[in-house]
């Protein structure tokens, strides 16, 4: 047993400890607040993980996180109103994502730098129009411009909802780790230093982008119905809204780019900003920007980076820079 300790280290068992710990949580009476705010941590966290995939490892400075949220959340809702379960919504609007990822990227991968960035900022702003403006025609449901309910999901409780919730955030920690250490993860390294000299060294340059796009795209929208099973409503303006974007960049560049431990710190980080300012709406952009330019500054790596620098605290999923 004690070799068996020592092969693991404390790192791993550390970890292991805290997600059994989060794992019980609602079955021990813990304030319902606390289960909720938990939920939106791994919910964030989910989303962060594969930014950090796309943006961070990948290069590619993506804006169009809101337009997989959005397209994750209408496919369960409107699959609800059409007599489709709840659950085969959630994995259908995950799908629907990437194969969206997939079709814009034959046209926003032919721009590069803030291009790309731009590129991909209108994508959301499209598809919140679109949905605005749009109205079913025919079947047994209406809405539109003002949005849906989610129905038949009356017996979900917050507990499931919260272990779904759960569920994403582990398994994107682990695909991001496996992916980061697979020759997918290299041929990505190499891109995002230098496209044109991995190219000439025959890597395939644009499905080595896509594979994190589309992967990113899926489980940003897997998080966002999870979210979305917990609202129980969903409409264009807040579901393609740019507030997304600004959680995770925030969430992601404070803890750390590039590091495997920096979603972590930074959403627990931004979750506990929401909590402390939620009444103080006005000023919590104003504080979270300031807390944002601080850490670039002292920091560029974040703070998962400065821990890793420091030798202090060794545990697995902190530091990890490609």
């Amino acid at each position: 047993m004690r070799s068996l300790f020592e092969k693991l280290g404390v790192g791993h068992i550390t970890v292991a400890a805290a997600i059994v710990l989060l794992a019980i949580l609602p079955v021990t009476n813990a304030p319902r607040a606390w289960i909720l705010y938990i939920l939106l941590f791994f919910v964030y966290l989910a989303m962060s993980n594969m930014w950090n995939l796309v943006a961070g490892y990948s290069g590619m400075i993506s804006l169009a996180q809101p337009a997989f949220i959005g397209l994750g959340g209408y496919a369960l809702a409107i699959g609800t109103w059409v007599n489709v379960p709840w659950w085969a919504g959630l994995i259908g609007g995950a799908l629907v994502a990437g194969i969206f990822a997939f079709l814009i990227s034959f046209a926003v991968f032919r721009l590069s730098g803030i291009y790309f960035a731009i590129g991909t900022l209108v994508v959301p702003e499209a598809l919140r129009i679109v949905f605005y403006v749009w109205k079913p025609v025919g079947g047994g449901f209406a809405g539109g411009g003002a949005g849906y309910t989610v129905r038949n999901i009356a017996g979900v409780g917050m507990s499931e909802i919260y272990w779904m919730a759960l569920v994403v955030a582990l398994v994107t920690m682990i695909l991001m780790r496996i992916v980061l250490r697979s020759n997918l993860g290299l041929a990505l390294a190499a891109i995002r230093d230098n496209q044109r000299a991995a190219a000439s060294f025959g890597i395939n340059t644009f499905r080595i982008k896509m594979y994190p796009f589309v992967i990113g795209a899926v489980f940003t929208a897997l998080a966002g119905g999870v979210f979305y099973v917990h609202q129980g409503y969903i409409e264009p303006l807040s579901s393609f809204n740019v507030k997304w974007t600004m959680i995770i960049i925030l969430a992601t560049v404070v803890g750390g780019l590039r590091t495997e431990g920096g979603p972590i710190i930074g959403t627990i980080i931004f979750v506990f900003l929401y909590l402390s300012l939620s009444r103080y709406a006005v000023y919590s952009i104003f504080i979270q920007g300031v807390i944002l330019i601080v850490i670039m500054l002292l920091s560029p790596r974040g703070i998962a980076g400065m821990i890793s620098e420091t030798g202090v605290i060794k545990i697995p999923f902190f530091g990890g820079k490609a």
